[in-house]
């Protein structure tokens, strides 16, 4: 990334976090931008997760380990993550119509990591997501090992978390990542 992106995404970054203090109330954008310019890779993975319309946004900072978090904070699971089953083994398993790609793989090459449950939840605390969408979270391995993986999504006013088989793949379903930074 050359310096022109860099201050392009941390301009982006910094208006997301401005218009939406409700996320991330008491912290400072000025010490967030410090934490960014100090780990160019955590910025590169911020671009990836912007690039596919991820929307990353600080959610709150974990003072034990002294980095914020990031989760995609767009409106609906991100355009350019749709269409993907869960995993390379799910993906690969298929006989027919596979997917380039898949959620886990997808992350991973972005340098973040799929929301589990729990993330998944705090997310919906801070606002309404995924109203017409729905996303992948990190599966449990006693269910992935039994051929399924877990999604949610916000319907009728509450967050609910759904099971399928991890070839199945839908236009209307990606995923949402996180970052420590």
């Amino acid at each position: 990334m050359n310096a022109k992106q860099r201050e392009a995404l941390l301009d982006t970054l910094k208006a997301r976090f401005e218009q939406n203090m409700h996320r991330h109330p008491g912290l400072e954008w000025d010490k967030v931008r410090a934490k960014l310019e100090a780990d160019p890779k955590k910025l590169r993975t911020l671009a990836e997760m912007e690039k596919t319309g991820g929307e990353p946004d600080v959610v709150g900072y974990d003072e034990k380990t002294g980095t914020y978090l990031f989760f995609d904070c767009s409106p609906e699971s991100p355009k350019g993550r749709r269409s993907v089953c869960y995993d390379r083994e799910a993906r690969e398993s298929r006989k027919e119509h596979a997917p380039k790609s898949s959620a886990v793989e997808m992350a991973a090459a972005m340098g973040a990591e799929l929301l589990d449950e729990e993330q998944y939840r705090q997310l919906q605390r801070l606002g309404e997501f995924d109203l017409k969408t729905s996303s992948w979270i990190k599966t449990p391995s006693d269910v992935r090992e039994l051929g399924g993986a877990l999604f949610c999504d916000r319907r009728y006013g509450r967050v609910f978390t759904y099971h399928n088989g991890v070839q199945s793949y839908y236009a209307a379903r990606g995923f949402r990542c996180w970052l420590s930074v």
